[in-house]
Formats: structure tokens, C-alpha cells, sequence
């Protein structure tokens, strides 16, 4: 028998980085005011509220880490987060397949003068904490999925919630870039394209917390 791989800080960055990429890809009231915002004002005040979502879905992450991980102690809470969590991402999954094969629709919304840049962060912060995708999100598989991810050490949660951050700014670089140079041309098709990928993550991680699951609990 081969002996197991041992999990390394790279591992669990990378785990962070996927699980953020999983929240961001579904087309929630953030990327769509990210895209309303960097294709009538371009792509800097775009990454401002970015940013601010990015801090957002951290303190969710952060919260998630410290609370679940005490809660997942009782076999109860394991129970039910395996198959809360499992059923949700495979909900999750299905839905975004659903949005994928249809007509994204796409309308010019009526916005204010753009604000400070400052106002911009404060409103991504605020949308990512009030987002109801995010919260369902967090609710359900912040436990089985992100107090899992580490060891229960600093170390391993430094490299987790590092990963996690870094996935979310580099997924809104990428929103803001393309909605602000391409997202014109692509219409529906760009984001179709998301909800495909979401879909492909959401069942990639409900495999993984169904697996883990059965084999802890059975």
C-alpha cells in the first residue's frame, strides 16, 4: 500500500484559491455590478469594488474557520454538513448547468454618477457580505469544505485564507478585464461561460465532500 501524499502549504493554497473561484463563479449581484461598472467607467473603479468583495468574502472565510471548526468536533454537525453541504453543491451544480443553457439576460441598468473610489470598496464589501448566493454559500459548505481545508493550525489557515483571497482578486482582475475590453463583443456567450465553469466547480466539490463523508461517517 502506497503511503499517503503528505498535505503540504501549497495544498491548502491552492484549496483556498479553487473554493474562492467556486463562490466568485456564480453570477451574483457583485460580478454583475462589476461588469455594469467597468463597461460604462473602465477598469480601475471596477477593481475597487473588486477588492472590496475580495475582504468581504474573507471575513465570511475567516468566520467560517473559526466557528465550524468547533462545531465539526460533534458527529451531528458532521452529519449534517455532509449532507447539507453535499446536496447543496450538487443543487448549486445543477442550477448552474440549468443558467448555462440558457439566454443570459443582459439589460442596461440605470446607475448614479460613478462615486469615490473609497465608496466603490465600501460598496463591494458591503454586496459581497449582503450577497444571498454568498451567504447560501457559506452557510452550507463553509463547514464541510473550508474548516476541513487545514490542519487547525496558523500556518495551514495563513496559507488557506491567502489562497482564498488571492483567488477572489484574481477573478475580479479577470471580470473587470474582460467586461471592460471584451465583455461588448462576447455578450451572452461570456456569461454562459461562467455558469458552465461554476457548474464544472460546484460538482467537482460536491464529489469531494460526499467521498469524504462516506468515508469518515460509514
Amino acid at each position: 500500500m502506497g503511503a499517503r501524499r503528505k498535505i503540504t502549504g501549497m495544498d491548502i493554497f491552492i484549496t483556498g484559491f479553487l473554493l474562492s473561484l467556486s463562490l466568485c463563479l456564480d453570477i451574483g449581484i457583485v460580478n454583475v455590478a462589476m461588469i455594469d461598472i467597468a463597461l460604462k467607467h473602465g477598469a480601475r473603479p471596477a477593481l475597487w469594488l473588486g477588492l472590496g468583495s475580495c475582504f468581504g468574502d474573507l471575513t465570511y472565510a475567516v468566520l467560517s474557520l473559526l466557528g465550524m471548526s468547533v462545531l465539526l468536533q460533534f458527529a451531528a454537525v458532521q452529519w449534517l454538513t455532509w449532507i447539507v453541504g453535499g446536496g447543496v453543491l450538487l443543487w448549486l451544480a445543477g442550477k448552474m448547468a440549468l443558467h448555462a443553457w440558457r439566454d443570459a439576460h443582459a439589460g442596461d441598468v440605470a446607475h448614479a454618477p460613478l462615486p469615490p473610489m473609497r465608496h466603490l470598496f465600501g460598496r463591494g464589501l458591503t454586496l459581497a457580505l449582503a450577497s444571498p448566493s454568498a451567504i447560501l454559500w457559506f452557510a452550507a459548505v463553509g463547514g464541510s469544505l473550508i474548516a476541513q481545508a487545514t490542519d487547525g493550525s496558523m500556518l495551514a489557515a495563513a496559507d488557506f485564507l491567502t489562497g482564498f483571497f488571492v483567488g477572489g482578486l484574481a477573478w475580479s482582475v479577470f471580470v473587470v478585464l474582460t467586461a471592460a475590453h471584451g465583455g461588448k463583443l462576447l455578450g451572452r456567450r461570456f456569461i454562459q461561460g461562467c455558469h458552465a465553469l461554476s457548474a464544472v466547480l460546484y460538482l467537482y466539490f460536491a464529489v469531494i465532500v460526499i467521498v469524504n463523508g462516506a468515508r469518515k461517517l460509514l
